[in-house]
């Protein structure tokens, strides 16, 4: 019992960025959840800034907060906006963890989501299709 707590203070901290990080969206993100939420986007259930937790050793876990994530297909979908450029190293070990525990990591810079929906949206339609 002891194991499951031991970061439970700093799952709190996570979990309340994860919260205001969904008040206050991107324009991209916003634009991305329009398209998406109430199953809009191929009848997939989508979470946005979804925490995923990754056990890097038994006593030490690492979270993340994804942009957007459907559960159907583990799927995780990252925006990268202005601050991605200059932390390109951070975003690759982030993606392959993520990838370590079974999720597919699909990233599109901001300007793709606002001025061309239809790649984004076929993107992950090759995704979801096979």
């Amino acid at each position: 019992m002891l194991r499951r707590y031991q970061n439970k203070k700093l799952y709190l901290r996570i979990r309340y960025l994860a919260r205001k990080m969904r008040k206050g969206p991107t324009e991209a993100e916003d634009f991305f959840w329009e398209k998406v939420r109430d199953r809009r986007l191929f009848g997939l259930k989508w979470n946005r800034q979804f925490i995923i937790q990754c056990r890097l050793t038994p006593e030490f876990i690492k979270y993340y907060i994804a942009d957007f994530h459907c559960h159907e297909h583990k799927l995780i979908v990252e925006l990268d906006g202005q601050i991605h450029l200059r932390q390109g190293e951070k975003d690759m070990i982030r993606t392959y963890r993520m990838m370590e525990y079974g999720y597919t990591v699909l990233r599109f810079p901001n300007d793709q989501i606002m001025k061309d929906w239809v790649e984004v949206e076929s993107v992950i339609r090759m995704y979801v299709s096979g």
